[in-house]
């Protein structure tokens, strides 16, 4: 039996380490799974990632870089980091394959770029699969489906 509100306060908690970027504590809520997956489709929802273009297609290690550029300054479109607050909302839990846990979600993620005072209103779905340890959850797969992904966008640069 899966505990929905388990599942509901891990995607929280998951959004506000975003939000506040803590990209470490962030991290660490994946799985330390080498096909662990951060997908962020383009064009469609559904392609294939490894034959047609996606705007983010990372396993754990493009991921653990990710974070570690972020972390340099040297990421110039987030210097200063991007101001941000998300909502969660119409979360559907269900059970996966084996002891996964898939829980999908609409979101709807306001950006201030502090130096520019560029807004950017970012809405979509998510999908993750969660596997339960340590009395929580580990990220194995997270797909953010944004309903913009067919459309020119301003550079994505921060962890949506």
């Amino acid at each position: 039996m899966v505990d929905e509100r388990a599942v509901e306060r891990f995607l929280y908690k998951e959004a506000r380490l975003a939000d506040e970027n803590r990209l470490d504590e962030w991290l660490a809520l994946w799985a330390d799974d080498p096909d662990a997956t951060y997908w962020v489709p383009c064009n469609k929802d559904d392609v294939d990632p490894r034959r047609e273009l996606s705007i983010i297609y990372d396993n754990r290690d493009r991921l653990n870089l990710r974070i570690e550029r972020l972390k340099t300054g040297m990421a110039w479109t987030q210097e200063p980091p991007s101001r941000m607050r998300r909502l969660i909302a119409n979360i559907e839990v269900e059970e996966g394959q084996g002891d996964e846990i898939i829980a999908c979600a609409n979101f709807h993620i306001t950006e201030l770029r502090v130096n520019t005072g560029l807004e950017n209103i970012w809405v979509g779905r998510t999908e993750h699969r969660l596997r339960p340890e340590a009395g929580s959850f580990r990220i194995v797969f997270k797909k953010v489906m944004l309903v913009n992904n067919d459309e020119e966008m301003s550079q994505l640069s921060f962890l949506i």
